[in-house]
């Protein structure tokens, strides 16, 4: 299966250099997503000179595979955060979540960035009368959240899906994230801050004043080094133990009739599964996009039907006309449920942005605002909220066992389960690991029959890599590294690429 987001068909060229030479700089940041261009663009106001090193294009992570939504409640809703924190916690979850989609809002204004942002009323809802809702709307109330009742007022005729219960928050937004990202870059670039595109960063040396780089054209020594993608780059136990990978799918589809695209961010709930859908429109040409389906990484037995049951979904509720676009993203979800922001230990010069869940448009530019105020010495009234280096068991205690289980779980079964075939059995499109030569291998045949062959000991930590039939993609189940079909990262913690086997 061919997937591709609906971003990237309307991202612009960016045309950012290499990386070919030695630097210094005071902060040198990984990852040219919506964190990493949003923090260097800050410390650029600081007056700090600053450097972006993205090892594909900016914006073409996980940045240009999200929703495109942006929101101040959060994925889960309010009641996780309010099961193990007080209301007082919530609310300054909610504040911080709202600061962070202003600097946006300005941000669009302030550069006039064509990324077709428009305001929106959020309908969360769902098709059975649970206490769901109402229990989110007794928690939003008691925090001072302004939420209103869905009535029959929502008909048919206006709203577009059945529901039994539901709430609205009124005033969020949607916008086309990559182009966003795309214009903040060009805004960041130039007087002090530099950005590098397929500039991929292979090794971090900390020392006691600065760390070293090494990328693959250069070094790069750094006061400040900012860990910008998604998932702290290499062996981070503290951190991997507290984070549970995810894909979810997205797809856009086109309607026959084009009166029938909603207007506004819909969260609806069905039978314990959540389906975020929205209308997109550029220059005329609309979409409908419908995102969910999420599962640990690496732990599909079929990625394909994943995709397959958000295309069945929206079949069942509109006339689709053509199914246009089809893509996975990742996330991280957190042990107890607040992002980690700040230094990767309390001492530590290296700063970490990670645990954003689906809410990464907003929770990696209040990371931004966090780091950024850290960098420059000021205060921030959040920064002890998302404290990296917190440590809560009690509150993580659930999530943490549950995930180091699954992972033990993977690391220790997968060493005993190779299929019984030969290279020569496998088909043209079918991928598979096998013992050979003593050790595991993964191998895939193209449609043209070529053959790809890389060992299945994922480089991070030494998991065995599964098959990505949707993606063409070889992910780790243990903490969310992936690979492409040479072998090369696309994401995730590991630094290197899959050792080729001949």
């Amino acid at each position: 299966m061919f997937t591709k987001s609906l971003w990237n068909t309307f991202s612009k060229d960016t045309k950012f250099p290499s990386l070919k030479t030695d630097i210094s700089v005071d902060v040198a940041i990984i990852g040219g997503g919506i964190t990493g261009i949003t923090t260097a663009l800050l410390l650029k106001k600081a007056g700090l000179k600053v450097a972006v090193f993205e090892a594909r294009e900016i914006g073409k992570g996980t940045t240009g595979h999200s929703t495109g939504n942006l929101y101040v409640v959060t994925d889960q809703l309010f009641s996780p955060i309010a099961s193990k924190y007080d209301v007082e916690v919530l609310k300054q979850v909610v504040r911080s979540r709202s600061e962070a989609f202003q600097l946006i809002k300005n941000y669009v204004q302030e550069y006039n960035i064509d990324c077709d942002y428009k305001e929106q009323d959020m309908f969360i809802y769902e098709d059975d009368k649970t206490s769901k809702i109402e229990k989110e709307k007794k928690i939003a109330g008691d925090a001072g959240i302004a939420v209103t009742e869905m009535t029959a007022s929502h008909n048919p005729n206006t709203f577009p899906f059945d529901f039994e219960n539901g709430i609205v928050l009124q005033e969020q937004a949607t916008f086309n994230p990559l182009l966003y990202v795309q214009e903040l870059a060009r805004q960041a670039q130039g007087n002090n801050c530099s950005i590098y595109e397929n500039t991929k960063v292979e090794q971090i040396e900390e020392g006691e004043n600065e760390s070293l780089l090494t990328t693959s054209l250069g070094k790069v020594v750094a006061k400040y080094v900012v860990h910008a993608t998604h998932s702290p780059k290499g062996v981070e136990i503290q951190y991997h133990t507290v984070l549970g990978p995810y894909r979810e799918y997205g797809v856009a589809v086109k309607l026959e009739d084009d009166s029938m695209y909603p207007d506004g961010i819909y969260w609806g709930h069905y039978n314990n599964q959540k389906f975020s859908i929205r209308t997109y429109n550029r220059n005329g040409e609309k979409f409908l996009l419908c995102i969910g389906k999420p599962h640990k990484v690496g732990q599909a037995e079929d990625n394909e039907q994943h995709i397959q049951e958000l295309v069945t979904f929206l079949e069942k509720r509109f006339r689709i006309s053509e199914v246009s676009f089809k893509w996975g993203g990742q996330h991280y979800k957190p042990a107890d449920y607040l992002p980690y922001i700040g230094r990767k230990s309390d001492n530590s010069n290296q700063l970490i942005a990670t645990g954003f869940s689906t809410d990464g448009l907003i929770y990696g530019t209040l990371s931004a605002i966090i780091l950024s105020d850290l960098i420059s010495n000021k205060k921030n009234t959040f920064s002890e909220l998302f404290k990296a280096s917190r440590h809560q068991p009690l509150k993580a205690a659930g999530e943490f066992v549950k995930e180091n289980i699954d992972v033990a779980k993977e690391f220790i079964a997968d060493r005993f389960n190779t299929e019984d075939v030969e290279i020569r059995d496998i088909k043209p499109g079918e991928a598979k690991i096998i013992e050979r030569e003593g050790q595991k291998a993964a191998v895939y045949r193209d449609t043209e029959g070529e053959i790809s062959i890389n060992s299945a000991l994922c480089t991070h930590m030494g998991c065995i890599v599964h098959w990505n039939n949707a993606e063409n993609t070889w992910d780790c189940p243990c903490h969310g590294s992936r690979f492409d079909l040479k072998g090369e990262v696309i994401e995730g913690p590991a630094f290197k690429a899959l050792k080729k086997i001949n």
